[in-house]
């Protein structure tokens, strides 16, 4: 048991449970916001990834993120079927707490990103095609990004970008795969209303009581970094509401309870990069702006391209992981984190620069190979549901269940 601290464990151990409470919270977030019709296949998306991904994870994804480095691309597969991974530290990642702490601690991220993608396809994806699709986009798209970016040795990790807790390898990965998904599907055939708001807005405050495991857990340790992050990560959630709500009531003279969570979501996610790196009052600044560009993004950038983002993955997760980023590159500062860098206003620009390599680097990835991966898939049976399933409502079309007792909403 040499070297492993108590409470660095525990504290990991909780976060870890906090960000799996995500997924169901996510679940609940996009459940309300689907048609009454599609409600439980919308769930079922966010289910499917915890049984799925928990294996592959156990098998092959551990390894391919955080096994022996292959050319700054790739773990190689030294730790698969978690050989090696046991009660002693890899002093690589933590050096204070368990392996196997710290592999659940990031297969909990691995799960929570793909489920994300599934706001983009919903009322209108075959449930199986989803399934394939989950284990293949973890394969090969988040698990090469999550090396590149916390590997050791990974090539956007020696380059010297910084993301904490996933801005990269999280919201930009699944807010562009997301996208590159809604326009391969087209759009579904008709929009109806929410089923149910109060549903998402528990499902909100599910996910930001699970962010706080989220970015405050990626310190891996109880220290200064991790309770700065737990404060950077409340201060731009609130400050994004107050943004998104002001940019609400200016444009329709109403604050509402979508646009509220959405507020939240899209801070959540803008501090996500820089959580552990920039101080409260720079996150204040990074909630602010985040309400406002995803904002724009949902409001008048979608209706302008006219592309069908459901839930609006690209709009919350994409913008906002993007604005995140680049943030991260104006306001790091070594002072809360000896571990990262100095940002534009502490002296460095060059660290923008940076930034935006690895911002434009899992752009391109990410779109290149979801794309592909759907081509692949279509070619061998039709990833979207028929028209008349479509009508009838993916719960009993697929599922064979109603969400409402056959009331439709």
């Amino acid at each position: 048991m040499s070297g492993v601290n108590g409470s660095d464990t525990v504290f990991v151990i909780m976060s870890t449970v906090l960000v799996m409470v995500m997924t169901p919270g996510l679940a609940l977030f996009y459940g309300g916001m689907v048609r009454g019709k599609n409600t439980l296949n919308s769930t079922l998306h966010s289910y499917s990834a915890l049984a799925i991904i928990s294996i592959q994870w156990i098998f092959i994804g551990y390894t391919l993120c955080f096994g022996k480095n292959i050319g700054g691309l790739i773990g190689g597969l030294n730790f698969a079927g978690l050989r090696g991974v046991g009660f002693t530290p890899n002093a690589d990642y933590a050096s204070t707490i368990p392996q196997q702490a710290f592999m659940a601690f990031q297969l909990m991220f691995a799960i929570i990103t793909a489920a994300v993608i599934s706001g983009s396809i919903a009322e209108r994806m075959k449930f199986i095609h989803w399934a394939v699709f989950l284990l293949l986009w973890t394969t090969l798209v988040y698990d090469p990004v999550a090396h590149w970016m916390w590997g050791t040795g990974g090539w956007l990790k020696n380059l010297g970008v910084l993301d904490f807790a996933g801005g990269n390898v999280v919201e930009i990965n699944s807010g562009v795969s997301g996208l590159v998904l809604a326009l391969m599907l087209g759009k579904r055939k008709s929009i109806g209303k929410p089923s149910s708001l109060p549903l998402t807005c528990l499902g909100a405050g599910l996910l930001w009581l699970g962010w706080y495991g989220f970015n405050a857990g990626s310190a891996l340790a109880v220290n200064g970094v991790a309770l700065n992050a737990f404060i950077t990560t409340n201060t731009s959630a609130a400050a994004s509401v107050v943004s998104w709500s002001v940019c609400e009531f200016a444009y329709r003279r109403k604050v509402t309870s979508l646009g509220v969570v959405s507020g939240i979501v899209s801070g959540l996610v803008a501090i996500t990069p820089g959580a552990g790196f920039v101080s409260p009052i720079a996150s204040l600044i990074i909630g602010i702006v985040a309400g406002i560009v995803c904002y724009i993004a949902i409001t008048f950038i979608k209706g302008k391209f006219g592309y069908d983002d459901a839930l609006d993955v690209f709009g919350c997760h994409g913008v906002g992981g993007i604005w995140g980023g680049i943030a991260t590159g104006i306001f790091a500062w070594k002072e809360i984190n000896s571990a990262g860098g100095n940002g534009l206003i502490h002296g460095n620009p060059k660290l923008i620069g940076i930034q935006i390599i690895g911002i434009l680097s899992v752009i391109i990835y990410s779109a290149v190979v979801t794309f592909v991966i759907i081509k692949v898939i279509n070619a061998v049976s039709n990833i979207r549901v028929s028209e008349k399933d479509e009508q009838a409502g993916l719960d009993i079309t697929e599922h064979g269940e109603e969400a409402y007792g056959g009331i439709e909403s």
